[in-house]
């Protein structure tokens, strides 16, 4: 049975706090829902090949194609990303390229709510890519955008295990010239009260949708 709402996570961090707030969103629908990591899959860029044209079918060889069928059967998408380098991750980007199949003459993706997850720490960045994706959604897509999540973060180099030592290190950047790993805690999406509860403000809200849309 095809899931009503579908969670995907371009986040590669085993449970990580992007995946544990799309999840939390899905939970709060009370519908039934499914949960897609894209880096335990193969989904390529687009390759621009305009083989879709025709039948709004990607050509692609990869993992695409199973995951096309299950956007097309959701009612509604839970997509959650973060910004490596200030730019949205390439898991992410390369699954939103793809949507382009959806789009010819058809617009399958047209009328389907959906809500997005960005976790990061640099909101500048994060403000720039969750407009990117709003617009996508709405304008490119036709999709109901229900609303939007940011989530603090956690900066790579705190885990990465070479310590306070690397010159190449961002911690200095991002915390000032004398912080050390041991005094930067690992922030928790559960901790950050406002936008746990505007999770499960947001799931609720597309679940009732739903439910009104069933009649």
């Amino acid at each position: 049975m095809a899931a009503t709402v579908l969670g995907i996570s371009g986040s590669p961090v085993k449970n990580s706090n992007t995946d544990r707030l799309v999840n939390a969103i899905l939970e709060a629908t009370g519908q039934d829902a499914e949960f897609v990591k894209l880096s335990r899959i193969n989904v390529r860029p687009c390759f621009a090949c305009k083989q879709c044209v025709p039948d709004n079918i990607c050509k692609v060889p990869d993992d695409f194609q199973a995951l096309a069928e299950k956007i097309k059967a959701a009612q509604a998408l839970v997509i959650g990303a973060y910004p490596p380098y200030g730019q949205i991750d390439g898991f992410t980007k390369a699954l939103l390229e793809r949507f382009w199949s959806f789009r010819h003459v058809n617009n399958l993706l047209k009328g389907k709510l959906c809500a997005t997850v960005m976790t990061g720490i640099d909101p500048r960045a994060m403000d720039a890519i969750n407009l990117a994706l709003a617009t996508e959604m709405r304008d490119y897509e036709n999709m109901e955008l229900v609303g939007q999540l940011s989530v603090q973060g956690n900066l790579p180099c705190l885990t990465c295990g070479e310590g306070d030592e690397c010159e190449m290190s961002g911690l200095q950047l991002m915390y000032g010239p004398d912080a050390k790993t041991t005094d930067i805690g690992y922030t928790r999406v559960e901790d950050q009260a406002q936008v746990w509860d505007e999770a499960a403000r947001l799931g609720s809200l597309m679940g009732n949708r739903l439910k009104q849309a069933k009649g």
